[in-house]
C-alpha cells in the first residue's frame, strides 16, 4: 500500500518508494530507500524535497497523535505506585492458578452474556418497560469465579470491542474491573459482587439519553455534554425503581464522575464523602473509556492511558489506583511492544513479580521487516536479558488481528 506523506512526518522504519521531486533535490542515488538510522533521517528532512510516497508494505506509517510510551518514563510515573502489595491482596491472587490460555473460552462465554444483558437493558429502558435483572447475579457470580482462576483473561477478553458497541460493552468491561479490582483489594465476596454489579448498572442512565448525543461521532458541544452530565442522576432514578437494589450499587451510579479535589460531579463532593466502591468505579470507568476505540477517537495505548490517570493529581484515589495497576499491569494483555532484540511482540501474560516483565509472543523482526514464526518469551524467566523499549501502535506497522496472538482464535 502507497501513501504520500509531507517530508516533515518522515520517521526511522518507514519504506520510501519515491521521492517527490528532481533526483538533484534529495542526496540519495536511488529512488528507493528504508530509512534505517538517524543519519539517513537527518539528510531527508534537510533536502529539498517536499513530500515522499511510503510503502506500508515495507516500512511503518507515520505516527498516530499519541505520544511514544516507553518503559522508563512509564515506570519513572507510576512507581510511587508499585510498592509491594499487602499481604491479604497477595494471597488472595495466589488463590488462582488458572492459565490465561485455559480461561479464555469461559470469559468469551462470559462477555457475551454480559453484554446480551445489557443490550436488553438498555432496550426495556428505551422502550419504557420494566426492567429485569434477571440472571444479573448468576453473570456476576460467573466474572468473580473467572477472574478467580485467572484476574486477566476476562478483563483483556472484555477490552476488545468495537466503537459501535462500545455504551454496551464498556458497561460490562467495567463490572470485569470492577470486580479484579475488589478481589485485589482483598473485599470479602458479598462486597465483590456489589461490586461487580455496580460496575454493570453504573452507566444504565445513558439509555435515558438522547442517541444522537450518545452516539455522536465527533466531538461533543458544551451543550450536548451538559446533557451527558446527567446520566448519573438519571441512572440513579432508574434503579430506585427496581426492588431490591442495594445501596451501594445506587451510589456508585450517581457518584462514578466525582473526584477527590471536589470538581467532579453530579455533586462536586470531596475524597471523604466519596465512597470506596464510587472511587474503584471513577478509576475503572475511567480506563475503559480512554482505552476503547469511540466514534470520534481512537483509544489510548494501555500503557500511556496508565501514565496519565497517574498525573492527574487529586482525581482517583492513589491506594487504589496502585492496586489497580498491579492488577492490570503496566503492559496489558494484548499489548503490542518493541524489544530491544529488534523485534515486535504482543504481551500474552503478566509477569507474576514484575509489571515491566511478561510473557510474550514474539512474531515480527524488525530489522527483516517482515513475519517470523511465532515464538514465546518470558522476560522473566532466568538468562533472558531482552528488555521492553516501549509499546507501537499497530497501525503504524499495518498490523491487524493481533488477538489471535494471544485468543488462541
Amino acid at each position: 500500500m502507497l501513501k504520500t506523506i509531507p517530508l516533515s512526518q518522515a520517521r526511522k522504519g518507514m519504506y520510501v518508494h519515491k521521492f517527490c521531486g528532481s533526483w538533484i533535490d534529495h542526496p540519495f542515488w536511488g529512488r528507493r530507500l528504508l530509512i534505517e538510522d538517524d543519519d539517513q533521517l537527518r539528510q531527508i528532512r534537510s533536502s529539498r524535497i517536499k513530500e515522499l510516497v511510503i510503502d506500508l508494505t515495507r516500512g511503518v506509517d507515520v505516527l498516530d497523535d499519541r505520544p511514544l510510551v516507553d518503559a522508563a518514563r512509564v515506570t519513572a510515573d507510576v512507581e510511587r505506585f508499585l510498592q509491594p502489595d499487602p499481604p491479604a491482596t497477595q494471597a488472595s491472587e495466589a488463590r488462582g492458578g488458572c492459565s490465561l490460555e485455559d480461561e479464555l473460552g469461559r470469559a468469551r462465554r462470559i462477555v457475551s452474556s454480559g453484554k446480551g444483558a445489557v443490550v436488553a437493558m438498555f432496550a426495556d429502558v428505551r422502550m419504557g418497560r420494566a426492567v429485569s435483572g434477571e440472571g444479573l447475579a448468576e453473570l456476576i457470580e460467573d466474572m468473580s469465579n473467572s477472574i478467580a482462576r485467572n484476574p486477566h483473561a476476562l478483563i483483556s477478553v472484555a477490552r476488545i470491542k468495537h466503537k459501535d458497541e462500545y455504551t454496551y460493552m464498556h458497561s460490562v468491561a467495567v463490572a470485569a474491573l470492577m470486580v479484579a479490582l475488589a478481589r485485589r483489594k482483598g473485599l470479602p465476596e458479598d462486597e465483590v459482587r456489589l461490586a461487580g454489579l455496580a460496575g454493570l448498572l453504573h452507566d444504565l442512565g445513558k439509555a435515558m439519553m438522547p442517541e444522537a448525543v450518545l452516539n455522536k461521532p465527533g466531538k461533543l458541544t458544551e451543550a450536548e455534554f451538559a446533557i451527558m452530565r446527567t446520566h448519573p442522576l438519571e441512572g440513579y432514578k432508574l434503579l430506585q425503581e427496581w426492588e431490591g437494589i442495594p445501596e451501594e450499587v445506587l451510589d456508585v451510579c450517581l457518584h462514578h464522575h466525582e473526584k477527590l479535589d471536589g470538581t467532579g460531579y453530579p455533586e462536586k463532593l470531596q475524597a471523604g464523602q466519596i465512597s470506596l466502591l464510587a472511587r474503584m468505579g471513577a478509576i475503572c470507568d475511567v480506563y475503559d473509556a480512554i482505552t476503547s476505540n469511540r466514534p470520534y477517537k481512537p483509544g489510548w495505548d494501555p500503557a500511556e492511558s496508565l501514565r496519565q490517570m497517574a498525573s492527574w493529581k487529586h482525581h482517583f484515589d492513589p491506594e487504589l489506583f496502585r492496586l489497580f495497576v498491579h492488577m492490570l499491569g503496566i503492559y496489558p494483555v494484548g499489548s503490542l511492544v518493541r524489544l530491544s532484540d529488534e523485534h515486535l511482540a504482543v504481551v500474552v501474560e503478566q509477569g507474576r513479580d514484575s509489571l515491566t516483565r511478561p510473557r510474550l509472543s514474539v512474531f515480527y523482526s524488525i530489522r527483516l521487516r517482515q513475519g517470523i514464526p511465532v515464538r514465546s518469551l518470558d522476560l522473566a524467566a532466568p538468562g533472558v536479558t531482552v528488555e521492553i523499549l516501549g509499546r507501537e501502535s499497530p497501525s503504524n506497522w499495518g498490523l491487524t488481528n493481533l488477538e489471535k496472538l494471544w485468543l488462541n482464535t
